[in-house]
């Protein structure tokens, strides 16, 4: 590092500065709600000890290895960029993924955790390795083996590495305070070895964010505070047992559009449970997915049993309806993973139509499909349609299992679910088509779309 290059205060944050300049602690916790910079810090801290110190290893892991390449690595890179080192300076790799410093031979190793006993070939016999970076820690909970998993990481890389040795690990506060990477979390800020550091948007400089940012910030506050105070705060804020808790007048309201060019319907399939259709046009000029119609029938409450070409005589009668209604030319029909008799039926049945079907297995990710649900609804770009008279019962009914909360995950309860399991795949598969209009775009997984 030479004197011109610029400051590492210039590049973090205040409150970051002491966990930077910390050498004592073997382990350090970084939190924060959304745009804290957590893991800009720790990009830079592992790029400055890669330069600076003689002999130096690190590991950077994530729970799931497909998700280092477009995270933590690509900030590891930009790290690079902001202190101001030339590129031709280290040998960049992506197959293995590998960053070398060459003029010391120091390299970061990056890996995922596909299973407890993954990291344990990743050890530079020459060189020590001084720090490993856990990016994303509360996946380690819900995708792993949680606390086991860690603590064999540290015993994996610890070993013969105890001077200078630290551990840094970044992840978000989940909604649920007795999630188990907060029990975690209160058991480690016990110990004398471990600092921890918690920031939000507000200790970070406005010009850093930029203001568009920071407004979508106070938007969702004066919309939803509590919401704000988890996703913007980093604040564990409980967990409601009524899931859509946020929904409400502003989301059932009749569509004033004449013709939809695209209409989605997400299904959901039970032989004796209720089967039901819930369709919705993408507007595109308002940015909302707007509820127009759903199907429901349930053989038990009604006594009578349909088959599945029945149900996809009457999935026909349901799309000739709205492509009569709304000028429809391209379904798209997200359909339950596990009814593959009906939706053979139904690709079937629609063979004749004289507009498109397009049937795709709906994603089944659960936690990710309700969060997008809540995003939706809280923002006012998911409606029903007051004729949608299930759906709207279900949204306020659906709730997840009391006791699972206090487990630490939660769980929903396996009734009043079927509308919203539709509403559910609907919005995964509409995804890709209607993220973008939100105050800010998010970084997850872009799954289930169009």
């Amino acid at each position: 590092m030479t004197p011109k290059e610029t400051r590492i205060s210039d590049l973090i944050i205040p409150a970051f500065w002491d966990a930077f300049n910390d050498t004592t602690h073997t382990h350090k916790i970084l939190t924060s709600g959304r745009a804290g910079t957590k893991t800009s810090e720790a990009a830079i801290e592992a790029v400055y000890k890669l330069v600076s110190l003689p002999e130096c290893s690190e590991v950077v892991i994530r729970k799931r290895h497909n998700k280092l390449r477009k995270t933590v690595y690509k900030e590891i890179k930009r790290a690079i960029k902001r202190l101001g080192i030339p590129e031709s300076k280290f040998k960049i790799t992506v197959s293995p993924m590998e960053i070398t410093y060459k003029p010391n031979g120091n390299t970061i190793y990056f890996t995922g955790s596909d299973s407890i006993d993954d990291t344990k070939g990743i050890i530079d016999e020459s060189k020590p390795i001084k720090l490993v970076l856990l990016d994303e820690v509360s996946e380690f909970f819900t995708d792993g083996e949680g606390e086991d998993e860690l603590q064999n990481i540290e015993a994996t890389f610890i070993r013969g590495n105890a001077e200078g040795f630290q551990m840094l690990y970044l992840f978000n506060p989940p909604k649920n305070p007795n999630a188990p990477v907060m029990t975690w979390l209160g058991k480690m800020q016990k110990r004398p070895d471990v600092l921890h550091v918690h920031v939000d948007y507000r200790d970070v400089p406005v010009g850093w964010l930029g203001a568009k940012l920071v407004e979508a910030a106070e938007i969702l506050k004066s919309i939803d505070e509590r919401q704000w105070r988890w996703l913007w705060l980093g604040l564990c804020i409980g967990v409601d047992e009524v899931i859509y808790y946020m929904f409400g007048g502003k989301n059932v309201h009749r569509t004033d559009e004449e013709a939809f060019p695209l209409i989605g319907i997400g299904v959901d399939y039970g032989q004796q449970n209720a089967t039901t259709y819930q369709a919705a046009g993408l507007n595109m000029s308002r940015h909302k997915i707007e509820g127009l119609q759903e199907y429901y029938h349930s053989g038990r409450d009604t006594g009578t049993q349909k088959s599945p070409s029945e149900y996809a005589k009457d999935f026909v009668e349901f799309t000739d309806e709205l492509h009569e209604k709304y000028s429809c030319s391209s379904f798209y029909v997200y359909i339950d993973p596990s009814a593959k008799g009906l939706a053979e039926e139904i690709k079937r049945a629609t063979r004749s139509c004289d507009y498109a079907v397009l049937l795709r297995d709906a994603d089944n990710d659960v936690a990710l499909g309700i969060s997008r649900v809540q995003k939706l609804l809280t923002f006012g770009m998911l409606s029903v349609d007051p004729s949608q008279e299930k759906a709207v019962e279900e949204f306020g009914l659906y709730e997840y299992d009391k006791k699972s909360i206090e487990k630490g995950r939660e769980v929903p309860v396996k009734t009043n679910d079927h509308c919203m399991d539709a509403i559910r795949y609907l919005v995964m598969g509409l995804w890709s088509k209607v993220k973008r209009y939100l105050p800010v775009q998010d970084d997850e997984k872009e799954d289930g779309e169009a």
